[in-house]
């Protein structure tokens, strides 16, 4: 079966994703939200440890085999739909760390393990492997012999997705399921975006073998010219929001960025590699609407970042920032592994400047 049905073109959107380190040893892995809307509701999540959530919640789906508890307390950025809480991206209390992000044109969703493993949707595959897994080993043994991905719709639509998780040890993985199967490639670059798949995206780099961080000192062109400017070295590098060249530039910061040499500094500095990648308002019209649910009330014509976001394994610390509040703001899981209930914070989605001139009065 297709990831989507109809004649509707399949969603338009971006995302972006990257995992990066310390110089201390601490495992971040961050995203870019970039979509023309975010649903209704959406909020940071906790879902603490016991919380009950659904695999399946379509139709008559509210059987035993369908529904889980959440063995290690987990938050993100998601949507608690009753019994059935979807999450976006997130960390959970044990390191492990990721999110989904958009595979226009190749997901396909019905393959998968032996007969006798879970039937899972889509947009529940985040929450299911952070709510069970420790680490990426376990993710990986998981999505090999205990799940299925099924194409059921979730208020209408089976977004097309595949996804990209880290842990602790610094391990990522980029999970894609297509026509051949449900394809998992470990130890990967550390960065992914949107279509195509990892493999291409991968290979492309070739084509930027000559990409460096120092500057050429001038030309053989002109013998008698010398460098005026900086940044030379990058000259080519692709600068548009389309996948690839957002892959190519996440992949060129990454590996000539300097990391942070705490979790302040480098979370800091992994927001400013990911807005490298961001989509300004008005950049990137969208040239086909997706569905539109009943909870998207405030779309927009353009895809834009709606928001990023960072997580370090170690400190289990879920930061982030809006597109028109650039302020950090982070919430800590420890002190709310316990709750007895899930709980909601707001994006603070407005914006939000700190003012400075009563110091000086």
């Amino acid at each position: 079966m297709a990831c989507f049905t109809g004649s509707t073109p399949p969603p338009e959107a971006g995302c972006s994703a990257l995992a990066w380190h310390t110089g201390d040893g601490k495992s971040l892995w961050g995203r870019n939200y970039d979509f023309d809307r975010l649903a209704e509701g959406a909020r940071i999540l906790v879902l603490p440890r016991g919380t009950p959530y659904r695999l399946l919640w379509a139709g008559d789906s509210g059987g035993k085999d369908h529904t889980a508890a959440v063995l290690y307390a987990c938050a993100g950025t998601g949507l608690l739909l009753g019994p059935a809480p979807v999450l976006y991206e997130g960390l959970n209390e044990a390191g492990l760390m990721g999110g989904q992000l958009y595979y226009r044109g190749f997901a396909h969703y019905g393959e998968g393990p032996a007969a006798g493993a879970r039937p899972i949707q889509p947009p529940f595959l985040v929450l299911h492997l952070l709510a069970q897994c420790a680490t990426v080993e376990e993710a990986v043994r998981c999505l090999e012999k205990e799940l299925r991905l099924v194409p059921l719709p979730l208020l209408g639509t089976v977004p097309p997705l595949h996804w990209s998780f880290s842990d602790r040890t610094g391990e990522s993985i980029v999970v894609e399921p297509d026509r051949e199967g449900l394809h998992i490639y470990r130890n990967t670059l550390g960065v992914m975006t949107n279509s195509p798949g990892y493999p291409w995206h991968r290979l492309n780099l070739l084509n930027y073998a000559g990409l460096r961080d120092l500057d050429h000192p001038g030309t053989p062109l002109a013998k008698e010219l010398e460098q005026c400017f900086s940044g030379s070295g990058a000259q080519g590098l692709p600068g548009d929001w389309s996948s690839p060249s957002r892959f190519v530039r996440l992949a060129f910061l990454r590996a000539f960025a300097p990391t942070g040499e705490g979790e302040a500094s480098g979370v800091a500095r992994m927001f400013r590699l990911l807005q490298s990648a961001a989509f300004p308002l008005g950049a990137v019209r969208v040239s086909h609407q997706s569905p539109v649910t009943e909870l998207d009330t405030h779309t927009v014509p353009y895809d834009y970042t709606v928001y990023t976001s960072v997580c370090c394994a170690q400190s289990r610390r879920f930061y982030w920032t809006t597109y028109e509040n650039q302020r950090i703001r982070y919430l800590e899981l420890e002190p709310l592994l316990e709750r007895p209930a899930p709980l909601q914070f707001p994006l603070y989605q407005t914006p939000d400047f700190l003012p400075v001139t009563d110091l000086f009065r």
